[in-house]
């Protein structure tokens, strides 16, 4: 299908506005050929031939035509930009449907600005490609009428123009490639941009603590000059098309004035069918500048339809190899049967041959170095991306034969690093649940001792907390998610280093938090702090993607040198 055609299905729930828009554009640019027309009756019947009742017939008939017009370009322009606006939502739905649903490994390669400049920046652009082409229709249209006119007059001297309509045609093909060209690398230019600034703004107290913003000035007036760059290269081919096709008709009115002079002095032509002729020429011109512009517009919005395209034409295996099943994980073992994971395709391997018995209702420590596998492992459990080989099971069946929503709705997960939305505390609480009732959500609270601290906001449950949380401490956002978790009430939990960025006492609340968070559920604890996981039911020992050991704390200090190691690095530390 080709992407004029994709474009279109997005307006096609439109198609009568469009139809009307086009009968209207028709309309128009009959007008553009009745114009050119009548001038050689105003020359003709009023200025040569003196005819009062042509003098008082003829300004009517403009009055008409003008009038027609008025309403006829009203039509195009209100239906066209209502179907466009309509087109352009329907677009950038569906565009964020599909960017949500991509799995992590698009995430991890694509930056976040890229993203956002195709659901805002390149959705714009294309929602102006059917406007514009109903444009391209009605101009040419116009240039067809006014063709007529000028062969229907005078056969011979109209003949003319078609000495200038082959290089006008190669300049809008030509100027249009090339356009294209650079509004797609415009475009790419954008979304880098808009991560530069994300990235910046998200990390500004790191800019402003390492005093780093004349750097990130540097950086963005770098990559902004890039994105002026294509803009300018595509600004002078622009530019540069109007003159030509000016210099163009300047050339063909020349030859036209010549030759028509020389008809009329020779009396094979009257002055009112020369002026009529180069009336319609001179309209003619106008469309077809108008073209050049317009297809400017076309290609520009080509360019972004080709990267939104890509991305609506996107794999997603994790969709594509949805199960059926519906998960009920309470009371079910979870088990990793020879699990094998690399991220990418030629990437060296993240878990090797990964063998798990976990137990309904154990609490299981993730242990190891940094880069060992313990949020891989993690990771695997909600499919956020799928095992390379060997297979995760809950109750015996394969976590692939679950459906993605209901075996996540089976699974809590608290992180390190918090994360609220600009909303209240209620609707924080409340995310991911359905029609949540506030005594519910108080009750998740009180469980996560986040109560206390909520009261004293200015607005209490209903208080707005800003972007990711800012106005609450590390603490008390982390006690939200796991009030968040509490209300979601999910047999399994996964802990991904929930305390390592808090202070003693926050940890301590925290902890408490957690708690009743984990009891009677299967969980799942990353920690760097190895105090915090001593009393876990199995500690899993990780080195390089392998299980080195497993067992309890007492077990394993003494007979797994990895985890005695880490024991007496870490508890030795904690002591001075």
């Amino acid at each position: 299908m080709s992407r004029l055609k994709r474009i279109y299905q997005y307006f096609k729930p439109n198609r009568n506005k469009i139809i009307f828009a086009l009968i209207a554009s028709a309309i128009v640019s009959a007008t553009d050929g009745a114009t050119a027309y009548i001038v050689k009756h105003v020359l003709d019947d009023i200025f040569i031939g003196k005819n009062e009742n042509m003098l008082r017939l003829i300004p009517m008939i403009i009055l008409v035509i003008y009038t027609i017009r008025l309403g006829a370009r009203y039509v195009q322009v209100h239906q066209m930009q209502y179907a466009a606006q309509m087109a352009i939502k329907k677009l950038r739905e569906e565009l964020y449907a599909k960017m949500i649903y991509l799995p992590m490994r698009y995430y991890d390669s694509n930056e976040t600005g890229t993203m956002m400049a195709r659901i805002i920046s390149d959705a714009n652009n294309m929602q102006n490609a059917i406007p514009a082409s109903v444009k391209i229709f009605r101009d040419s249209l116009s240039v067809f009428f006014l063709i007529g006119v000028v062969l229907y007059q005078d056969f011979k001297l109209g003949s003319t123009i078609f000495i200038a309509l082959p290089f006008m045609l190669i300049l809008i093909k030509k100027s249009g490639k090339m356009i294209k060209k650079y509004s797609r690398k415009e475009q790419e230019q954008v979304g880098i941009v808009s991560s530069a600034l994300q990235e910046s703004f998200t990390g500004v107290k790191v800019v402003k603590a390492f005093a780093s913003e004349d750097r990130e000035i540097e950086k963005f007036t770098r990559l902004n000059d890039r994105e002026v760059h294509f803009k300018l290269k595509k600004l002078a081919v622009s530019a540069l098309s109007s003159p030509l096709m000016e210099t163009i008709a300047g050339f063909a009115i020349a030859g036209i004035i010549f030759y028509g002079g020389y008809e009329v002095i020779k009396g094979n032509t009257t002055p009112g069918t020369f002026f009529s002729f180069v009336t319609a020429f001179g309209l003619m011109f106008e469309p077809f500048k108008k073209i050049i512009s317009d297809n400017t517009t076309v290609q520009t919005a080509l360019a972004s339809a080709d990267r939104i395209f890509e991305l609506m034409d996107e794999q997603n295996e994790m969709l594509d190899n949805d199960g059926t099943l519906i998960c009920k994980a309470e009371g079910k073992e979870i088990r990793f049967e020879d699990v094998t994971f690399k991220y990418q395709t030629g990437e060296d391997i993240v878990l090797n041959g990964v063998n798990l018995d976990v137990k309904p209702g154990m609490t299981v420590a993730l242990v190891g170095s940094s880069g060992a596998g313990k949020s891989t492992i993690a990771a695997l459990i909600p499919r956020f991306y799928d095992v390379t080989g060997g297979r995760i099971t809950i109750g015996g069946t394969d976590i692939r034969e679950f459906s993605l929503n209901s075996l996540r709705t089976n699974i809590g997960i608290v992180s390190q690093e918090p994360f609220l939305f600009n909303e209240s505390v209620k609707n924080n609480i409340a995310y991911g649940v359905q029609d949540a009732d506030m005594e519910k959500i108080k009750k998740a609270a009180d469980s996560a001792y986040a109560t206390g601290f909520i009261n004293e906001l200015t607005e209490g449950f209903d208080t707005v907390i800003g972007e990711r949380g800012d106005r609450l401490s590390g603490g008390q956002k982390q006690r939200l998610t796991i009030a968040r978790a509490l209300l979601l009430n999910p047999p399994i939990l996964i802990l991904d280093e929930a305390t390592s960025a808090l202070d003693t006492e926050s940890e301590r609340i925290v902890q408490q938090a957690l708690s009743n968070l984990m009891k009677g559920r299967t969980s799942f604890v990353i920690a760097h702090r190895l105090s915090t996981i001593v009393n876990a039911d199995m500690i899993v020992v990780l080195d390089k993607g392998r299980v080195m050991a497993t067992g309890r704390h007492s077990e394993l200090i003494e007979t797994c040198d990895i985890y005695s190691n880490l024991c007496r690095l870490q508890f030795g530390t904690e002591r001075d």
